[in-house]
């Protein structure tokens, strides 16, 4: 697979001719990307963390090489070690133009107290939160990176006390682009850490992303002897953050901003889109950086590399 992403990468700059006399060639290469894919089903053992998780009715399972291949090399993202896997909808596949997923990572830092969860105001929180991202954005502007706004709650967050399962989403606004991308994240707690699942879409698959939800929330869970009820307080770590600091973010500050999920079309989907009349992949940003384009430039950018012949 990745000798086949680097060809790509290597004629990245013969795409749009490709295009323009050859369309179906370009198609092939992403069917072949796609069926050199292995997907699972069924009952999965996850690679940290102790525990399981039942792929769930209308997904398939993509283990971490393969999530960490299209992740970086597909979708032109910095390396994450610590990816153990995604979700993604059995109708669609990662180089489809309207696909989505979610990630599956382990984050092991002690028990997360749920003490806080019925007080939280969360309209409050999200005053916080924006002007938080405000002041980030200067650092993002340093490293080259565009403006992001916290738009709102895409989906308020609600703690599901029996499950002890966090989930909320919120609506960002990357740069001048026009469409927004969603961050839709849950937070599966257990003894020594948490499960962190977070989607990969745009605000347009908001609907279909929040559907999935119960499916998702029942998906992963802990073996017996690290689940949340196994907190041993005498032995046991416990997390510097609750469930306000979760949704807040402060528990990403050791990566800061760079860890907002974002969508990112490549060069490569933005020919293909003008070609094929909006034909548009939505993935994720580079350290989170969007750069979407209206249909106008995409097909702009197509003309200036095929111009008409006299």
């Amino acid at each position: 697979m990745k000798k086949t992403l680097l060809f790509l990468l290597l004629f990245a700059a013969f795409i749009p001719k490709i295009i323009a006399q050859k369309p179906d060639t370009l198609v092939a290469y992403y069917e072949n990307i796609e069926k050199s894919l292995k997907y699972e089903s069924g009952k999965i053992k996850l690679p940290e963390g102790e525990g399981t998780l039942n792929v769930p009715k209308g997904f398939k399972f993509l283990n971490a090489a393969q999530t960490q291949d299209v992740l970086s090399n597909l979708w032109g993202n910095p390396e994450d070690k610590t990816v153990l896997g995604s979700l993604v909808p059995d109708a669609k596949g990662v180089t489809h133009a309207n696909s989505w997923m979610f990630v599956i990572s382990y984050q092991g830092d002690g028990f997360v107290k749920d003490d806080d969860a019925g007080d939280i105001d969360y309209d409050d929180l999200l005053k916080t939160m924006k002007e938080d991202t405000k002041a980030e954005n200067e650092e993002r502007k340093k490293g080259g990176y565009s403006a992001v706004e916290l738009v709102g709650w895409a989906s308020k967050p609600y703690y599901d006390n029996n499950l002890k399962v966090l989930h909320w989403a919120k609506e960002l606004k990357f740069g001048q682009d026009e469409t927004n991308t969603l961050n839709y994240d849950l937070r599966v707690l257990g003894r020594k850490g948490m499960y962190n699942i977070s989607a990969v879409a745009g605000m347009g698959q908001l609907a279909e992303v929040k559907a999935s939800i119960p499916g998702i929330l029942k998906s992963v869970e802990f073996n017996d002897g690290h689940k949340y009820l196994d907190f041993d307080a005498d032995t046991d770590t416990v997390a510097a953050w609750t469930i306000g600091g979760l949704v807040a973010g402060k528990v990403l500050a050791k990566v800061g901003f760079f860890a907002i999920i974002a969508k990112f079309g490549k060069v490569i989907f933005l020919a293909i889109a003008a070609a094929f009349a909006g034909l548009r992949k939505f993935l994720f940003g580079k350290k989170d950086q969007v750069t979407t384009r209206p249909q106008e430039e995409e097909t702009a950018l197509l003309e200036e590399n095929n111009p008409k012949e006299e």
